[in-house]
């Protein structure tokens, strides 16, 4: 089938179930934990339905650092076991799913005087301990390069920004980078699609059970019941809204996003620990559309949850004043062009900063028989969806094939772009599709940014429409790209992705 998402399919789609087409799996929620298990699922051979009530990646699927993180941080913690799978995912994401989505991102953590003796011998210890981790994980140098110390000069012009005085080199290491975290959804969605999975954005679940859920189309207002074998509920921090006996506690991530200038420009992401800490830092790190993000907290974040949570004036203060530990020029909120927060959907585990709370994921089965996949990470996406669709195929009987998602690359990873004449940023958002966003696409001047200076091409915003199930402007502008981050980019486009929105209304 084809891996275009767009209103007609949609419309056909709820069409066909409401005229009682038979439903293997329901999956609930359109983030990252969602659209994996759909694609492991229709990857399986089952008939798959994926709702989601807004957008795909509405959530805190959009609002991560970007990072395919390979465990480090959980080896001083001494999790080894969640260390080692994210290592192992982390590479099967660079080998073999979404290559053309991630390169290494090199990771420079200056060696200033107020970095102690004893804790540069720490992160020097972890960033060999990150080496071993990737060579156990199968992960070679060439996809990521081995850690090393640099020289001042060489620190330098990674960060042209770092501060100077005193300056003794640094560390560098390297990690997954993704282009962007909402992509990397929606290109699981599509290859789901392409795999024969119904995905049906702006569609709300309600009265779920094990076997059923009434759909309702937020777009029409029209509803119907619809059976399945199984219910799968994937939407993270709104997880207790499906099931009420779920307990989870929340915590708020937030990033600051800066033109790359007031960090003059870097190619490596400035790292720099957190004090009193051994395992967490912050990152300003270099983005697409020249732009730089500086997080991360993690702040406990109790009571109802946001559709779009907002950062906190207090995390804006912390993250800039850790920053500016490791820079020449101190940067102060007048730098700030953007910012944006996420809830990371964490089991309860009662008392403790959240900080300290597990990041493994876990399984729930309702009174029911709905099963609920909580907790968890994006590095670790596919195997939270292959755990949970083990646990339905053995429960609810579905006559199923293996896992498949290990060795299957999504949309845009095989063939190899033909990149000659496209700009390198459309090669970078879509891999072996680039050729094909522009090929087809009917409007004018498809090859011409949507704006000065912004380097997103107007077929890139067809292509949303046409091929990557974009409904509205808000689906353009703040999910398929991140144009929407800074207000005054987005002010610029608004008239220009309304005029592809007017194509599906």
């Amino acid at each position: 089938m084809t891996a275009a998402l767009n209103a007609a399919r949609r419309a056909a789609d709820l069409a066909e179930l409401a005229d009682g087409a038979a439903v293997d799996v329901v999956v609930i929620g359109g983030g990252i934990t969602g659209t994996g298990v759909a694609l492991d699922a229709a990857a399986r051979g089952l008939r798959v339905v994926l709702v989601e009530k807004h957008d795909l990646a509405f959530g805190t699927s959009r609002w991560s650092s970007k990072l395919v993180h390979g465990g480090l941080r959980y080896l001083a913690t001494g999790n080894v076991g969640i260390a080692r799978r994210s290592a192992v995912e982390r590479g099967i994401l660079m080998s073999r799913n979404a290559p053309h989505l991630m390169r290494a991102m090199p990771q420079l953590v200056p060696l200033l005087p107020s970095m102690s003796r004893g804790n540069r011998a720490l992160v020097r210890t972890g960033f060999l301990a990150g080496d071993v981790l990737r060579r156990l994980a199968g992960t070679s140098a060439s996809t990521l390069p081995r850690s090393r110390r640099v020289d001042a000069g060489r620190a330098s012009e990674l960060v042209p920004a770092v501060r100077r005085d005193g300056l003794a080199g640094g560390l560098l290491a390297y990690d997954g980078q993704l282009v962007d975290d909402a992509r990397l959804v929606v290109a699981v969605a599509r290859t789901a699609a392409q795999h024969g999975a119904r995905i049906l954005a702006y569609v709300a679940a309600s009265d779920v059970t094990g076997d059923s859920v009434r759909l309702t189309d937020q777009r029409t207002g029209e509803s119907f019941d619809l059976s399945a074998r199984a219910v799968i509920n994937a939407t993270g921090v709104w997880a207790g809204d499906i099931d009420t006996t779920i307990k989870l506690r929340p915590s708020r991530g937030t990033h600051l996003v800066f033109d790359a200038a007031a960090f003059g420009n870097p190619t490596a992401a400035l790292t720099i620990p957190i004090p009193g800490e051994i395992n967490r830092f912050v990152f300003a790190m270099p983005e697409q559309l020249g732009r730089i993000y500086l997080g991360l907290t993690d702040e406990d974040a109790p009571g109802p949850i946001p559709d779009v949570p907002q950062p906190t004036s207090e995390e804006i203060t912390f993250l800039l004043d850790t920053v500016n530990t490791g820079l020449g020029v101190a940067l102060g909120q007048q730098d700030v062009i953007g910012a944006y927060a996420g809830l990371r959907p964490l089991v309860d585990a009662g008392e403790g900063r959240t900080a300290d709370i597990s990041r493994d994921h876990a399984i729930i089965e309702s009174a029911s028989g709905m099963l609920s996949i909580i907790g968890g990470k994006l590095t670790e996406y596919r195997h939270m969806a292959e755990d949970v669709l083990d646990r339905a195929v053995e429960s609810r009987g579905l006559a199923a094939g293996p896992c498949r998602t290990r060795n299957l690359p999504l949309v845009g990873a095989q063939g190899g772009a033909q990149s000659v004449g496209l700009p390198t940023s459309l090669v970078a958002r879509y891999g072996a599709e680039a050729q094909n966003v522009i090929a087809s696409a009917t409007c004018e001047l498809p090859a011409e940014p949507v704006a000065d200076g912004i380097d997103v091409t107007r077929a890139e915003f067809e292509y949303a429409v046409s091929h990557e199930g974009a409904l509205n402007v808000d689906d353009i502008l703040d999910r398929r790209t991140r144009i929407g981050l800074v207000k005054q980019d987005r002010d610029r486009v608004v008239a220009v992705a309304e005029e592809f929105v007017a194509q599906v209304r």
